[in-house]
């Protein structure tokens, strides 16, 4: 049975911000929980980044198995079925290649180029959708990256890794991956499917797309000290049912563009949180890149509001 969207009254600004807040602090969680994952295993590499991303995903999956039992595919729309799909591979490539980056180039480099998603969803939506951004908008999106510049910069320089070219490279194509799977989403959403029932459909996909990887990287799923597995639980439960389903029914209702450009804060979180779990002060420049990200959102929400 599919969901109508006229038969759903549209929340208020006041209720979508309070469910981008929960989504951004529960989405920031997932550093700290990958860093104390690492820990727990006295190492990481491309193979264990691997089977956290896998791990994320099938343990997010298994906790929306309710919503499979109740859920029949073949009374939801197609094109509703087929954009959830689409969006979960587009969601396992995205964490594939970008936690993959960080092998081989900076943690600095990594950050800045996968925080280019406003400007991809910016310029899919306008080549996709029509959508235009108002040149408010734009403004937003070119303070607000470059707040996120500052941020990744607060850590380092550009040039560390042992293969740049190819991190980057992994990196960008994690942004574009990033940006195709919220916009695919909201098309799901459109399309007459609830949001727990794009979740479920997304986060499989995403999962079984995912689960080979590790095996072929030489990793494998058993044998990890037990802090390993409660810390990925924590993180497939709230970095992903909790932060990713906030923000992706999030972007049924407001710019896809602004969705993204507030995962900007993601970084500001995780730092704040960082204080208080491994009391990391951030730098200077980490503060002022925060501060130029707020304005930016600011300014993009505004631009936003005004086209509407």
């Amino acid at each position: 049975m599919t969901d109508s969207p006229s038969a759903i009254r549209p929340p208020t600004a006041r209720q979508i911000g309070g469910v981008m807040t929960i989504g951004i602090l529960a989405v920031s969680s997932a550093a700290i929980f990958i860093r104390l994952a690492i820990a727990a295993a006295g190492g990481s590499g491309v193979g264990f980044s691997l089977f956290l991303s896998a791990a994320r995903l099938t343990v997010a999956s298994v906790v929306l198995l309710p919503v499979w039992r109740n859920m029949q595919i073949s009374r939801q729309r197609p094109a509703a079925v087929l954009y959830a799909i689409a969006a979960g591979l587009a969601l396992a490539v995205h964490f594939a290649t970008w936690i993959s980056s960080l092998s081989f180039t900076s943690i600095a480099a990594s950050a800045t180029l996968v925080t280019t998603n406003p400007i991809w969803v910016a310029l899919i939506s306008w080549l996709w959708f029509a959508e235009k951004p108002s040149r408010l908008t734009a403004l937003g999106i070119a303070v607000a990256f470059g707040g996120g510049t500052m941020i990744a910069l607060g850590d380092g320089g550009l040039s560390a890794g042992s293969n740049p070219l190819l991190g980057n490279g992994l990196a960008l194509i994690g942004a574009v991956m990033s940006s195709l799977y919220f916009l695919l989403g909201r098309e799901a959403q459109r399309n007459g499917i609830s949001i727990g029932r794009y979740a479920a459909i997304a986060y499989g996909t995403g999962a079984i797309a995912l689960l080979p990887l590790p095996a072929l990287a030489g990793i494998n799923y058993l044998g990890y000290p037990a802090g390993v597995y409660l810390y990925t639980l924590l993180m497939a439960v709230t970095s992903q049912v909790v932060g990713h389903t906030a923000l992706n029914w999030s972007v049924r209702w407001i710019s896809p563009t602004v969705v993204a450009l507030a995962l900007l804060f993601e970084p500001v979180g995780a730092s704040a949180l960082a204080y208080f779990v491994f009391a990391e002060v951030p730098g200077v420049l980490v503060l002022v890149g925060a501060v130029t990200v707020l304005s930016g959102v600011a300014i993009a929400v505004l631009g936003d509001w005004k086209k509407s």
